[in-house]
């Protein structure tokens, strides 16, 4: 992946030297202590849903007068070789959506992308670096902890820069969906009841999505910059088929559990990447509509 000929972003934060601390949440004058914070984490995982969803829904219906205290952060040093590479990935994904959104008559407003180590403070509470890269609703921001990438490498077998882009698109295309209402229309389900976990439940039907949404990134990125080599395309579908839902419960629990899903199976991953893929239209990533995943 020639990933020099991307423009630079000048929305990522470098919060590695602020964070890895704990503390709590403020949200309209209350304080969301680390330990309520684990409660909604736990019933999260028991009930399949994603506590890092919970805790920004929580803090979009709160939070218009909370006050939070996330890392302050700076741009990262121009010869940080990692982060420049974060920097080209966001850059180009702030193109392809600019792009795409102006031809569909909407505005794309840039996220931000925080860089930190160990642990961080968000709006949707405090996460580990075990939680892996995440997008919060809450404050509208990707976070992202580099020694993931080292894990996808040692424990996933999944190597290689564009397997790392495609984490990133993947995750901005969460801030996608916040953009589109996509988000709020799950909450507002969630709300009502209607299942979110299982192999077709809402949860999984999102996640697949956003990697449809990454395939549209690719298919822009290359026609803009050509700059994919041999073997590229096969690191990010390698990723996806890593991550899948199926084959991480197989590595954990010894066995997989459907009514479990929260991602999507590896295979599903895979297609639905491919799916924005060929041909880079958005119209095809709408999960929510086909009966077949």
């Amino acid at each position: 992946m020639l990933w020099k000929k991307a423009r630079r972003s000048d929305n990522v934060v470098d919060a590695r030297d602020d964070s890895g601390g704990g503390g709590g949440r403020r949200i309209g004058g209350g304080r969301l202590s680390l330990g309520a914070v684990a409660v909604v984490v736990v019933i999260g995982l028991l009930s399949g849903q994603d506590p890092l969803q919970i805790l920004g829904n929580l803090a979009g219906q709160m939070g218009q007068t909370s006050s939070v205290s996330p890392p302050q952060g700076r741009a990262p040093a121009s010869n940080d070789e990692q982060a420049e590479f974060v920097r080209a990935v966001l850059g180009d994904t702030e193109d392809t959506w600019r792009t795409v959104f102006q031809q569909a008559g909407k505005q794309y407003q840039d996220p931000k992308l925080v860089l930190f180590r160990g642990g961080v403070n968000s709006a949707c509470g405090f996460a580990s670096s075990a939680t892996g890269p995440f997008y919060c609703p809450g404050d509208r921001q990707v976070y992202l902890d580099l020694e993931f990438f080292r894990e996808m490498e040692q424990r996933f077998a999944a190597a290689g820069d564009f397997a790392q882009a495609y984490v990133i698109a993947h995750e901005v295309g969460h801030h996608v969906q916040t953009l589109l209402g996509i988000s709020a229309r799950i909450n507002s389900a969630r709300q009502r009841g209607e299942p979110m976990e299982g192999d077709n439940g809402l949860l999984v039907r999102q996640e697949l999505q956003a990697d449809c949404l990454a395939g549209i990134w690719a298919f822009h990125a290359q026609q803009r910059l050509n700059w994919l080599e041999s073997g590229d395309i096969e690191e990010a579908l390698n990723a996806a088929n890593a991550i899948g839902d199926d084959r991480l419960q197989q590595q954990s629990r010894g066995r997989v559990v459907p009514d479990s899903f929260t991602h999507g199976t590896s295979a599903q991953r895979v297609r639905w990447f491919k799916m924005g893929f060929e041909g880079g239209q958005i119209g095809k990533c709408d999960t929510f509509k086909v009966a077949q995943l």
